[in-house]
């Protein structure tokens, strides 16, 4: 285990951390430090990126917020370090969040993680593509991703674990409308509809998230709800 040592918003981020993050921004400030020390040392977060956790990491995933129903259940697929799923857990109380990942380190991390922040969130050690994960996370309402692979690779990973309905958004920079057009086909197959992108924390961030938006259609394995 590690001790969570609280550490200060930098001055450039203050104002918008503290207004996605409201009154749950201790826990915020929790969590960056956490990314800083056992984060680096563990090798989950380069050290280059400390000085940018902040806007880089935290606020860049926490806008994801702004496309997620009240009390949605939100599986994060390949967390890594918890990015997306433990920001937008801490700035939502109200969502169910599940974090996904494969890697031994990484899992353990996220479950000490998330049991040293006291947030109700869920570990999942696996990969998305297994039947026994799609099994125990599956019929999510949105399933979220963070630059883990080609859009159309990483569809076909998220949205078997999505509810008929739901959607896949998933985390892409600037190659995003290059990746729906050259995998358009191959969403459409694997029973993905109207890939679209949308852009997040318009009015707070310099650069804006980009989300590429996917809704998951009937299909073999779906889930309804």
């Amino acid at each position: 285990m590690f001790h969570v040592k609280p550490r200060g918003v930098v001055v450039e981020t203050d104002r918008v951390a503290a207004q996605v993050f409201g009154d749950r921004l201790p826990l915020a400030e929790q969590y960056a430090a956490l990314l800083a020390g056992a984060g680096v040392e563990r090798g989950l977060i380069g050290p280059r990126e400390v000085d940018r956790i902040w806007d880089r990491h935290l606020l860049n995933c926490v806008v994801v917020q702004e496309l997620l129903p009240e009390s949605s259940t939100v599986v994060d697929v390949g967390s890594g370090a918890g990015l997306p799923g433990i920001p937008l857990a801490i700035a939502r109380p109200d969502l169910t969040v599940v974090l996904v990942e494969p890697l031994l380190r990484r899992a353990t991390f996220l479950q000490e993680a998330v049991d040293a922040l006291g947030v109700s969130v869920t570990v999942h050690r696996g990969r998305a593509e297994e039947p026994a994960t799609r099994t125990a996370v599956g019929g999510a309402d949105v399933v979220v991703s963070r630059a883990v692979a080609p859009l159309g690779k990483l569809l076909g990973w998220c949205l078997p674990l999505a509810r008929v309905g739901g959607r896949v958004l998933a985390m892409k920079g600037s190659s995003a409308e290059e990746e729906i057009e050259r995998d358009r086909n191959a969403i459409k197959r694997i029973g993905g509809d109207n890939p679209r992108v949308l852009e997040c924390g318009t009015t707070l961030l310099d650069v804006p998230t980009r989300v590429v938006e996917t809704e998951r259609l009937p299909g073999r394995g779906a889930r309804k709800r």
